[in-house]
């Protein structure tokens, strides 16, 4: 299937990357594993302190320095320290020595953490640097074609497993659309001889007054709908062509193919009262001419047709940072933001009363991708759309 246009894109809060999340994953562990060694040695510390906490407070007193008085004595036990005072000592040595034993693991630990995590982001960078590769060729097979293949080179890993089974459902894929499209060309094609036929077997005795009078309705009922699926035909046949990617680029303009597809309207926008205003400034693209003027037209129709009786249609075309834009903004019924996909997709029509196919759209989508534009779809508050194609522009034809 292709790929959805950034217009259809419903925006998602950002993700943190897999490089990232494994670097956080890495330096959470050594920050967890680090903090239950420090607790370790902190509580193994202090019961070494209190199990030998006996035998400090059984060592002699020191001899007693001249000019200082020999500390209080235990009367009982001559040469020792009395015990509240060798308590009491015992009890800031050993807070001495823990609160120094966390200060200096701290000062250890809080650095290792840092390069842990350096670390961390450098390994996960090199482990999947062949995954971005990956992902790289991958969106540019997406965007440009079914054709192009993987073929990664390198260890039989799992990411080299990933790449060969991508490959292989490309190969499938391919095939595919292939014999989709060219299913569809054939049949529209095949099917066209008949309907011609069919059509000039009716306009035949129609245009010699050779049709009772009682019939004339079913006969002229008869020729609209065979040139119905006439123009389903050839809208099928153009989607094909800008599904396949076959193009033959020429120069064109925009703003020229705008005015031819208004000059072929001129009848139907009498009949329904639509009133067209215009600002056609360059807009040079160089692309598949028949496929662009296609897309005018069914933007240009599309915007008549779907529309209120006396609306308006307003369309731009121009040049902006080196894009060639048509913009299209029709006034009409309220269009559900959440059904706007929709509109784009093969046979999906926004109102029922109006003829067409439902195939507008789609061709516009189609054409715009196979040129590789963009295309941006935004219903308007009041009612209706606006509807912007972009490509890039070429060279202004002389």
């Amino acid at each position: 299937m292709r790929p959805r246009t950034p217009a259809f894109r419903i925006p998602t809060r950002p993700a943190l990357r897999i490089r990232t999340r494994l670097a956080l994953l890495n330096a959470a562990v050594f920050a967890v594993g680090s903090g239950l060694l420090l607790v370790a040695s902190w509580l193994s510390t202090r019961q070494i302190i209190e199990e030998n906490s006996a035998t400090v407070a059984a060592t002699p007193a020191a001899a007693p320095t001249a000019g200082v008085a020999p500390p209080p004595t235990d009367f009982g036990n001559p040469g020792t320290m009395a015990p509240g005072v060798s308590e009491s000592r015992f009890e800031a040595f050993r807070d001495d020595v823990l609160s120094d034993l966390m200060t200096r693991s701290l000062l250890i630990l809080v650095p290792l953490a840092a390069l842990s995590v350096l670390a961390a982001v450098w390994i996960a960078g090199r482990s999947l640097s062949r995954i971005g590769q990956v992902t790289g060729t991958a969106r540019d097979i997406s965007e440009n074609s079914l054709h192009a293949r993987l073929r990664l080179v390198g260890p039989d890993d799992e990411v080299k497993e990933l790449a060969d089974t991508f490959d292989t459902m490309l190969d499938r894929l391919e095939r595919s659309l292939t014999n989709q499209r060219l299913f569809t060309a054939q049949a529209s094609h095949e099917l066209r001889t008949p309907l011609t036929i069919q059509r000039t077997a009716l306009e035949i005795p129609l245009a010699h007054g050779r049709v009772p009078t009682e019939l004339e309705p079913d006969i002229r009922r008869a020729l609209a709908a065979t040139e119905r699926c006439e123009r389903l035909l050839a809208s099928l046949l153009v989607l094909a062509r800008g599904e396949s990617g076959a193009l033959h680029h020429r120069p064109t303009d925009l703003a020229e193919l705008v005015r031819d597809a208004l000059a072929e309207l001129g009848s139907e926008l009498d009949a329904t009262g639509v009133s067209v205003h215009s600002v056609l400034g360059p807009a040079p693209v160089a692309g598949d001419v028949p496929l662009l003027a296609q897309l005018v037209a069914n933007l240009v129709t599309n915007a008549v047709r779907h529309n209120r009786p006396a609306g308006n249609v307003r369309i731009t075309t121009e040049t902006d940072m080196g894009w060639s834009r048509v913009e299209v903004e029709n006034t009409g019924p309220l269009v559900d933001p959440a059904h706007l996909p929709g509109l784009f997709e093969p046979f999906q029509r926004g109102t029922a009363r109006v003829k067409g196919s439902g195939l507008g759209l789609a061709v516009v989508r189609a054409v715009t991708d196979v040129h590789r534009g963009r295309l941006t779809a935004m219903p308007r508050p009041e009612g209706g759309l606006t509807v912007r194609i972009e490509f890039g522009a070429a060279e202004p034809m002389p």
